[in-house]
């Protein structure tokens, strides 16, 4: 579950104060899949950074599967966003050094040292890629792989750990039309599952797929 409460959040310009998020209230129940829809510069990745515990200069509570944010020093909310909180970012976060597979692999491997074995987390992160489609993939370095192939790397990291929250942030936006309906099926599925799923975007295919849709208009949510 997810809960934010009077969220606020702003950043300096020079002398100028810029209010991104004014008062944002959101609940996001396990079981359900929510979109929260605006065009570009209105707050939707931050309100995502803010939900997900990346951004920590706000004002307001936040709350992820029960957890506030706010009272959780640095490892442990390290740790929740390693086994509770599966992110899907914009820009892939893929290390260029590693296949596909082993980007997939590594919030298994930067566990605690009773997680699982190498072997185990090898053969699940295969199974996430081989969920969505690029298991034939699972070697190659993401300068081999198009755009759309990174996102769904990205995706199947994100899978990996079995969130109970999944945050995704224009998910879509680099795959074609057949790869993203498949993508929001996805999502769609994990939410049935029990995950609780907040994906921000523009476009119109999730916000079909989803069980909620909210507006993000100058910092407020409607």
């Amino acid at each position: 579950m997810i809960s934010l409460s009077g969220v606020e959040k702003s950043f300096k310009d020079g002398a100028r104060e810029i209010q991104v998020l004014r008062g944002v209230d959101l609940r996001v129940e396990e079981g359900e899949m929510a979109a929260i829809l605006g065009p570009s510069g209105s707050g939707k990745s931050t309100l995502l950074h803010v939900a997900g515990g990346l951004d920590r200069d706000y004002r307001g509570e936040v709350s992820v599967a029960g957890k506030p944010l706010d009272r959780l020093g640095v490892r442990e909310l390290a740790r929740l966003r390693n086994e509770t909180i599966g992110f899907v970012f914009q820009s892939f976060n893929l290390l260029p050094g590693l296949s596909a597979l082993e980007n997939v692999m590594l919030p298994g491997m930067l566990r605690t040292p009773d997680g699982e074995p190498p072997g185990a987390i090898r053969v699940r992160a295969m199974e996430v890629l081989e969920r969505v489609g690029l298991l034939s993939k699972a070697l190659a370095p993401p300068a081999r792989l198009s755009g759309g192939e990174r996102q769904r790397v990205a995706i199947a990291r994100a899978l990996f750990a079995r969130p109970r929250v999944l945050l995704a942030d224009e998910p879509t936006g680099n795959l074609d039309a057949f790869t993203g309906d498949e993508i929001t099926r996805l999502f769609a599925e994990m939410a049935r599952g029990g995950m609780a799923v907040l994906v921000v975007t523009h476009e119109e295919r999730i916000s079909r797929a989803a069980g909620r849709v909210l507006h993000l208009r100058e910092g407020r949510l409607s």
